[in-house]
């Protein structure tokens, strides 16, 4: 027996019923004219942050891990980056240490970890692929991944919006 003989009967049947609707729409709430709603911000909402040296770190996993980097402007300040030295997996870094270095055709730098941890790995995309660092500094372009071992750290680094000030006042 095919399904269109067994739907079908029930479908009509249906169909010829005054239509009752199944559920209702619920009332659009608004606010009222000129108002405005403020949502509360966890303090890990603003998950990056930056360094005076020009790196950054972003925040993953609930505050456990993190992603490390160059910034847009030491990016553009290096030039075309042709080499990456990547940090090993386990190497405990303290903050403002070295976790590895950027190599362009102007000149080298090298990168400091803004907080303390445990790194779990470098990113691999840039062994082959150093000029990712320009194209995306703050995007693909990350130096490694660390376990965080004090989020606290963070909170003497600049937001987006400090940042930005600092960048002013330089040129």
């Amino acid at each position: 027996m095919s399904v269109a003989r067994v739907v079908r009967p029930f479908a009509s049947r249906l169909l010829a019923q005054p239509s009752t609707p199944l559920c209702r729409a619920a009332p659009v709430l608004r606010f009222p004219r000129g108002s405005t709603r403020s949502f509360s911000q966890s303090p890990l909402a603003q998950l990056k942050k930056y360094t005076g040296s020009h790196e950054w770190v972003e925040l993953a996993d609930g505050g456990k891990t993190a992603k490390i980097g160059i910034t847009e402007y030491a990016a553009h300040a290096l030039g075309d980056v042709v080499y990456v030295e990547l940090p090993e997996a386990d190497l405990e870094v303290q903050a403002e240490e070295p976790v590895g270095a950027v190599e362009s055709v102007k000149s080298a730098s090298d990168v400091h970890s803004p907080v303390s941890g445990k790194v779990i790995k470098g990113n691999s995309v840039l062994v082959d692929e150093a000029k990712t660092i320009n194209a995306s500094p703050e995007g693909e372009g990350w130096i490694a991944e660390i376990e965080v071992s004090d989020v606290a750290e963070l909170d003497g680094l600049m937001d987006a919006a400090a940042y930005e000030r600092l960048l002013k006042s330089e040129e």
